[in-house]
């Protein structure tokens, strides 16, 4: 394979913006009550997992 190789650091950065462009329209749907009542249950689901672990100190920093 001959193929340009992206850099690690690119790659990261390259998911990263895509991964925020997703929740930025995701929070902009539910901001304007677009999401179906079982998908706003499973965010509030997370996010309270997500705030326990955080005040547990289960928080995994990635690798």
């Amino acid at each position: 394979m001959d193929g340009v190789v992206t850099p690690r650091e690119q790659a990261f950065a390259n998911a990263r913006r895509v991964l925020d462009a997703a929740r930025a329209r995701r929070d902009h749907d539910r901001a304007a009550g677009r999401l179906a009542p079982e998908v706003e249950l499973i965010l509030r689901r997370l996010e309270r997992q997500q705030r326990q672990q955080t005040r547990a100190g289960g928080h995994r920093a990635a690798a």
